[in-house]
């Protein structure tokens, strides 16, 4: 009797022991079966849209492949970054697409992957000072900020235009890229007269010079930086209009450097009465900015149709998973090596043509706005 219970015992252990193998296992994320994850994601926050836009897109990109996939977010914190990237190894990726909260600290997470033979794609935001980095999927981040500048240049009201510059982050390689792209159309806008900088010391310094070193430019940025923050960026547009003197109202030019800051600084300039009119950029074609557009309170976006970008970092780990060399359309230096790049066009888009590039291109529906 006692050697069938010990038997029976015995025979319990062994089936419980395999059940808490089997749910230990079971690491599958969005797309797909098997034990483990073939490509984990990491992306910088939830609290902003677009990348909740593209946490979808990513699973809907991956589905119908025979490889799955784990997103994580960040939420604005470069530890909880390289903690999901640690995370995602321990689960077996393959490959590891990133957009980094902070491009150089980001560094330290992607030697980790490269340690274990992870291929790392850089996505949106290039990750600086490394040679972890294989690829980079990106928009053309100078192209992002010609376009805007263009805009304010092609919608400048006579001379002497009081210009307000504002920048993204200056942990962030592509707000020196999207202030570069944008600095190189002003700046003889500005030596000539047509604007005259109305926010940065630094700027007026510089304003006969075109071509600004990562220095330079730094310096500009530490002035006029958002970090993204709509917050910061009211905070910061409100200190600007405070300390503005008269001639520095009227019809003004805005450069901000995305469309969450964008609608922040509108409000404030709006609301002064000071301020006839302004034309203000912004870039991602967020959904509350296309309202903003369509009602007049900011002038344009830059659209990147992140289906594109996600298509293209999707399919370029899908090809290092089949064992093929993804195609490329440029390089990138990020202070350490020059990254193999897949670049997506943009598209300029403000009340004339919203309705041909984000509604009859099915990336919105006419009933999610009103006054369209």
């Amino acid at each position: 009797m006692k050697k069938h219970v010990k038997g029976i015992l015995l025979l319990a252990a062994v089936m419980m022991f395999s059940i808490v193998a089997s749910a230990c296992g079971n690491t599958n994320g969005s797309g797909g079966g098997g034990g483990s994850v073939n490509v984990g994601i990491v992306l910088p926050t939830k609290d902003e849209p677009r990348w909740v836009q593209d946490e979808q897109r990513f699973k809907d990109a991956l589905s119908g492949t025979k490889y799955n996939t784990e997103i994580l977010f960040s939420q604005g914190s470069s530890a909880k970054e390289k903690e999901n990237v640690e995370t995602l190894l321990n689960k077996g990726i393959k490959v590891l697409i990133i957009c980094p909260q902070d491009g150089d600290a980001a560094a330290a997470a992607v030697e980790e992957a490269k340690k274990d033979g992870v291929t790392v794609i850089s996505y949106d935001r290039l990750i600086t000072n490394t040679d972890a980095v294989d690829y980079y999927v990106t928009f053309d981040s100078l192209a992002v900020g010609a376009a805007q500048a263009q805009y304010l240049v092609d919608h400048a009201k006579g001379n002497g235009q009081p210009l307000y510059l504002y920048a993204g982050a200056a942990t962030d390689n592509n707000a020196f890229l999207f202030f570069q792209g944008a600095w190189e159309v002003l700046q003889p806008k500005i030596a000539d007269g047509t604007f005259k900088i109305a926010n940065s010391t630094e700027a007026e310094k510089l304003k006969d010079t075109k071509d600004l070193s990562r220095d330079q430019m730094s310096s500009i940025i530490g002035q006029v930086t958002t970090n993204w923050d709509p917050n910061e960026a009211k905070n910061k547009a409100q200190t600007h209009l405070t300390a503005a003197a008269a001639d520095m109202k009227g019809d003004v030019a805005i450069l901000a450097p995305n469309d969450g800051t964008a609608r922040s600084i509108a409000d404030v300039f709006a609301s002064d009465s000071a301020v006839t009119s302004y034309v203000i950029t912004g870039q991602d074609a967020e959904k509350a900015s296309i309202q903003y557009i369509i009602d007049n309170k900011q002038s344009m976006t830059v659209f990147k149709d992140v289906r594109t970008l996600v298509k293209d970092a999707m399919g370029m780990a899908v090809e290092v998973l089949d064992g093929k060399t993804p195609e490329t359309t440029g390089s990138y230096n990020n202070g350490s090596v020059d990254v193999k790049a897949k670049q997506t066009d943009v598209i300029v888009v403000d009340k004339d043509n919203v309705k041909k590039e984000l509604i009859d291109s099915d990336y919105y529906k006419a009933d999610e706005f009103t006054g369209l």
